[in-house]
């Protein structure tokens, strides 16, 4: 039933906007799943969807890696403001404290940027690392990071 209900999910993420969690559970009910608000919450989690800012300006679910980024700059730059607590740096890392649930969304967007010197990132709940290389280049990746919030 499980796989089945996450299969019918993908469809719904990948042929439909689909903004928040209740919507998402409605759409299983009327296609007879019986879920919980839970349930939808953990296999959102389990099957690692973000949430990306459509091109009518309103966050909706997207599946990592098919999602399409318009405008990226413009889309890192609006949740960068929305969502950045602090940015700081320690070695070759730049660490960027976001709101609760927002890191794994942000570091999405940092990845989509295709910035040479950011080889990768990794998007906890609330924190993201971004890995730069080479290492003399993090002032400046921290500073772009402080720029985009403005």
């Amino acid at each position: 039933m499980k796989a089945q209900r996450r299969r019918k999910i993908q469809q719904f993420i990948a042929q439909e906007t689909i903004h928040t969690q209740e919507e998402l559970a409605e759409r299983l009910r009327l296609e007879g799943f019986q879920v919980t608000q839970a349930t939808v919450s953990r296999d959102i989690k389990e099957m690692g969807l973000m949430k990306i800012l459509g091109q009518d300006d309103e966050y909706h679910y997207a599946i990592p890696g098919e999602a399409v980024f318009v405008n990226g700059l413009d889309n890192l730059r609006r949740r960068a403001r929305e969502v950045v607590v602090s940015v700081n740096d320690s070695e070759n890392l730049v660490i960027i404290r976001t709101t609760p649930g927002n890191a794994q969304a942000l570091a999405s967007l940092i990845d989509a940027s295709r910035w040479t010197d950011v080889v990768g990132t990794v998007g906890g709940d609330d924190t993201v690392l971004v890995v730069v290389k080479p290492k003399e280049a993090v002032p400046e990746v921290r500073q772009r990071f402080m720029d985009l919030m403005g």
